[in-house]
C-alpha cells in the first residue's frame, strides 16, 4: 500500500454535522471519479437544482443552508453578472481542515437555480478567501 493513511485528529477537524458527507466528498469521491471530478460534481450540483421546485433566490439561500453548505447572500448585482458569498461555521472548518476542499457542487447548483429564476443561461464559477475562510461565486449570464 503506497497510500498515506489519513490521522484520526483529521477528522477532528472537519464539522460534526457533516463530517460522514464530507469524508465521501473530500476522500472516497476523488478516487472514485478521478480527474474529471471537479465537471462531474459540478454537474451533480446542476442536476440536483433541476430536481427541486426552485422559484426565488430565498428559495435558494433556505436550500444552501438546509443542505448545510452555509450562508449564501447576493453581494454584487449586475447586468451580465452576480456575485455571492458563502459563509458560515462550517465552511470555516471544511476550509481549515487538512482536506483538499472544493465548492463545485455548491457552483452547480447556484447555476442551474438562477437559470430556473431568471430564464438566463449561465455558468458559474468559485474562488476560496483562505484569509477570510469565505467563498466567492461568480455566475456569469452567457445569453447576452
Amino acid at each position: 500500500m503506497d497510500e498515506k493513511l489519513i490521522p484520526l485528529s483529521h477528522f477532528d477537524q472537519l464539522p460534526d454535522g457533516a463530517v460522514g458527507h464530507d469524508v465521501l466528498r473530500y476522500i472516497s469521491m476523488p478516487h472514485v471519479l478521478g480527474p474529471e471530478k471537479d465537471t462531474i460534481l459540478y454537474f451533480i450540483g446542476r442536476n440536483l437544482a433541476r430536481q427541486i421546485d426552485i422559484k426565488s433566490l430565498d428559495d435558494v439561500y433556505y436550500l444552501f443552508k438546509k443542505f448545510r453548505w452555509g450562508t449564501l447572500e447576493l453581494v454584487k448585482d449586475r447586468r451580465k453578472s452576480l456575485t455571492f458569498h458563502l459563509m458560515s461555521d462550517d465552511v470555516a472548518e471544511r476550509i481549515m481542515s487538512p482536506f483538499p476542499v472544493e465548492f463545485r457542487l455548491e457552483a452547480g447548483f447556484l447555476s442551474e437555480a438562477l437559470e430556473k429564476i431568471t430564464a438566463r443561461r449561465c455558468e458559474t464559477n468559485e474562488s476560496v478567501n483562505e484569509r477570510l475562510y469565505r467563498v466567492e461565486f461568480k455566475v456569469m449570464f452567457t445569453d447576452r
